[in-house]
């Protein structure tokens, strides 16, 4: 041990520094201290404080984004919706006006039917008077022919031929209806 004494006091301590270096690295560290605290501190902080604010900033802007497009995709979807309702709208109206022209085209139709059968009508009428008319005048002339040969004297009379027709008809009609 003490062997390890003598060794102790003639060798210096690795761990403890001398006084003089330690006096010059204390003035030193307070050089460095004061220079970082005036000149690096300050620098710093405002470095610092510029990101904080851009980063706050960011979020601000990104918050305002987000609540920008959350605006607009519920705009785009009540968009969306109210053209879906004029849509279907639209179609009911559609469906609607298509109805009313079907009934419309079908009340034409059966007028334009009513109207051709009417005509249809008026024209077999008209030709039955027609036809009536030519047979009564055929009958007549037949008539006065037979009346002619069986008399033996000529009808030639227009007065005469017309009083002997129409008896003759009024005579023949009234047998036929006499039947009935």
């Amino acid at each position: 041990m003490y062997l390890l004494a003598a060794v102790a006091e003639e060798a210096p301590n690795p761990l403890l520094p001398e006084t003089a270096e330690m006096v010059v690295g204390g003035f030193a560290f307070l050089v460095v201290l004061f220079f970082v605290g005036r000149l690096l501190v300050p620098r710093i902080q405002k470095t610092l404080a510029e990101r904080v604010d851009a980063i706050e900033g960011g979020l601000k802007r990104a918050a305002d984004a987000q609540e920008e497009a959350q605006r607009a995709l519920k705009q785009y979807r009540d968009q969306l919706a109210e053209a879906r309702h004029e849509a279907s709208r639209l179609r009911e109206e559609a469906r609607e006006q298509g109805a009313q022209i079907k009934a419309e085209l079908r009340e034409e139709a059966q007028a334009e039917a009513r109207r051709l059968i009417e005509a249809a009508h008026a024209q077999i009428e008209a030709d039955r008077q027609q036809a009536f008319a030519q047979l009564r005048s055929e009958i007549g002339r037949l008539s006065v022919d037979l009346a002619g040969r069986i008399v033996g004297e000529s009808l030639e009379d227009e007065t005469r031929q017309r009083r002997t027709v129409d008896r003759f008809l009024e005579e023949l009609e009234s047998s036929s209806a006499a039947v009935r």
